[in-house]
C-alpha cells in the first residue's frame, strides 16, 4: 500500500533542467532524490535536515541514484536563516509530511518565503489523517485547510491542489 509517491509529488512542480530545489525536513531523501532527477546536472537540490542521524541516508539515497546535484545541509527550518541558504534564491521548496513535526508553521513558511525567488513555488505534501499507527497522532494531524490558511498568511498565493494519496494532500503555492 502506497501512500504517496516521491515522483509523482515531485512531478506537480514541472521542475526543469538548472532549477535549485530546496527539501525542508528531507528525511530518508526520497522526494531530494526525485527532484534531482528532473533538475539536471545543471540544478541543485539542498537536502535540508535537523536530524543529523538522516544526513547519511540522504547522501547514500543521492549515491545510490547516481545523482551529484544534491547537496545535503544540517539545518534547522523552525528557524529564520537555518536553512543557511541565501534570499530570493531556489526556484521551488519542498515540505513534505512535516507540518505535523514543526512547532511553529509559519516560521518554517517564512523561511521558505525568505529563500524562494519571486514567482518559486511552494509544494507542500501532508497528512489528511492518522492511519492505522502511521503517520501523526489525530491531535498533530494539520489538516488542508489549515495549511492553505497558514500559507496566504505568509505571503504565498494558493495556486492549486492536487491529489496525493490516500492519506496525504498536496497544495502548489506560488510567491508573488
Amino acid at each position: 500500500m502506497a501512500f504517496t509517491d516521491p515522483e509523482k509529488n515531485v512531478a506537480e512542480l514541472h521542475l526543469r533542467d538548472g532549477m535549485i530545489i530546496a527539501d525542508f525536513g528531507a528525511g530518508m531523501g526520497a522526494h531530494a532524490t526525485a527532484a534531482g532527477k528532473r533538475v539536471g546536472d545543471h540544478g541543485r537540490v539542498y537536502a535540508i535536515e535537523v536530524q543529523r542521524d538522516f544526513l547519511q541516508n540522504i547522501k547514500t539515497a543521492a549515491r545510490e541514484a547516481k545523482l551529484a546535484n544534491i547537496d545535503v545541509i544540517w539545518g534547522d527550518i523552525e528557524v529564520l536563516h537555518g536553512t543557511k541558504i541565501a534570499d530570493n534564491s531556489v526556484d521551488a521548496v519542498m515540505m513534505t509530511n512535516i507540518f505535523f513535526q514543526v512547532e511553529d508553521n509559519k516560521i518554517m513558511l517564512t523561511e521558505a518565503f525568505r529563500i524562494l525567488k519571486k514567482g518559486g513555488k511552494a509544494l507542500v505534501v501532508d497528512w489528511t489523517d492518522s492511519f492505522g499507527g502511521l503517520g501523526p497522532h489525530p491531535r498533530d494531524v494539520i489538516v488542508e485547510q489549515a495549511a492553505k490558511r497558514m500559507l496566504g498568511e505568509t505571503g504565498f498565493a494558493v495556486e492549486r491542489t492536487f491529489p496525493a494519496g490516500d492519506h496525504h494532500y498536496g497544495i502548489i503555492a506560488i510567491k508573488p
